[in-house]
Formats: structure tokens, sequence, C-alpha cells
């Protein structure tokens, strides 16, 4: 279905155990909301669960121009009240990640605990120079062009040499992206800027990270969690940026320690 939040149609999905505590997941760039399905699946006896596809991504409206994290910040916001959700888990991965980070710092009283997976804090100057040149290749060519470096990227050796159908299931969900929504969010990153802030964080919290994640790496995310009051900390391995899909079980599984 989709609900208007924050001024932008998102497309959302509800599933799970009616009257149980919420669960909110968020995607990462270049995905939709159904990158989240083993894991709705797996916890549907135990919340109710949110999923959403962020703004210019999915089946959501792709609004014009950057993005920035106080609009993706604001989007769960609003469709938290449109839903009439008083208070949520919140799980994200990437830039879902980032947006945990936001909610943490700005919406706490609707936060219940937040999961940080395979995200950064700050945009350093490679950084953005290697989204400039994503962004480049983006309204050259397409999103078709991103897709198998994006997958290969993501992905560790082992993932990538099983050959598995979910390899090109990832590749042709990177293909489908809206490409304004792919550039307004690739905008919004290289604005990141909440790791000075990390310290704020008084909201139950778990972080979780592939060791073989060369986009947000496992050592950068373990030094993230020294920096906020009592967070928890995973690291699943073999697992590159899309731990959850890497790793379904072990990721669950994760989750279901921290959140019950």
């Amino acid at each position: 279905m989709k609900v208007e939040a924050n001024g932008v149609a998102l497309n959302c999905e509800v599933s799970g155990k009616e009257g149980a505590p919420w669960l909110t997941f968020s995607n990462s760039l270049a995905t939709n909301l159904h990158m989240w399905d083993d894991q709705a699946a797996a916890l549907a006896d135990d919340f109710r669960i949110l999923r959403y596809d962020k703004r210019g991504h999915g089946k959501s409206d792709v609004p014009d121009g950057a993005y920035d994290f106080s609009m993706l910040v604001g989007d769960v916001v609003g469709l938290w009240d449109a839903l009439g959700i008083e208070r949520s888990h919140f799980v994200g991965l990437s830039i879902g990640g980032m947006t945990a980070m936001g909610l943490a710092l700005d919406h706490a009283a609707r936060l219940d605990s937040i999961v940080i997976s395979n995200a950064i804090a700050e945009a350093p100057a490679p950084f953005v120079a290697a989204w400039d040149e994503r962004i480049a290749i983006v309204e050259q060519q397409g999103m078709e062009a991103l897709a198998r470096p994006t997958v290969e990227r993501w992905s560790s050796d082992p993932f990538l040499d099983s050959g598995t159908p979910v390899l090109d299931d990832l590749r042709a969900m990177v293909a489908a992206t809206p490409a304004g929504g792919f550039v307004g969010c690739a905008r919004a990153l290289q604005g990141l800027d909440f790791e000075k802030r990390l310290g704020e964080i008084r909201t139950r919290t778990l972080f979780i990270a592939g060791k073989e994640d060369g986009a947000t790496p496992a050592a950068t995310m373990s030094r993230l969690a020294e920096l906020v009051e009592g967070a928890e900390y995973v690291e699943l391995s073999p697992a590159g940026h899309l731990s959850n899909i890497e790793q379904p079980a072990g990721y669950t599984a994760a989750l279901r320690d921290f959140l019950l």
C-alpha cells in the first residue's frame, strides 16, 4: 500500500502479529523492501512488522533533486504518524542504518531500540568522490550500468562464487531502482555527518557488521559501536555489505537475541 508521509507517497507493507510490538525495517540504497523478506517471515510471530521503500526506491514516489537525512528520517516519522505507530524497534542496513542513527539522535522517544547494519557515520572526501563517479555513470548510462559492479562490490567472494540465483535477484533490484531516487539518496550519503554525535545516543543499540564488507568495513563499525554507550556488536562471516542476505539465519538470530 502507499501512505502519504512527509510530503511523499511511500510504498509499505505491514505484516506479522497484530498487537505485538512494532518492528520497522529500512532498506539499503538501490534495493527495495523485499531485501527483508527472510527476516520479516522469521519474526512474524513476535512482531508487527513494517517494511517500506524509502523515497526514490521501489514503488515509492521519486521526488526530484538531492535528498538529505532530515528528509529520510522525517519520512519514517511521517510514516509512523500516518499508521498510528507511537513507538517501534528500527532495523536499518547501509543508508537505512544511517537513518537509524538520525532517528536515535532526534526522535528517540519514538524508538524501542535500533539496529545499525553495515553502515558508516560520516562522509570523508574519497567516499564523496566515489559517489560522484557513480552518479555520473547513472546520469549517462542508467542504473543497468551499475547493477553488476554494485552487486560485486557488495558481496563476499564466497557469495559471488556460489552462483546463487539471489545474485541475479539483487542485480535486477539494483537495475530497477529509479535513477532519480538513486541520485537523490547518493547526495544524502555525501552529506552524512552523524559520527560526532553518536555519543548522544541513549537508545538501546545493536551494530551488525559483515566481516568481508568492503563498503562499510567491520573495523569501522566496531569503532562506531564503542562510541554508543552500552551498544552491542555482532560480526557475521562470510558476509559482505548485505549481511542479512548473505547470512539470513545468522542475521535473524542476532536480531532475535537482541530484540526478544
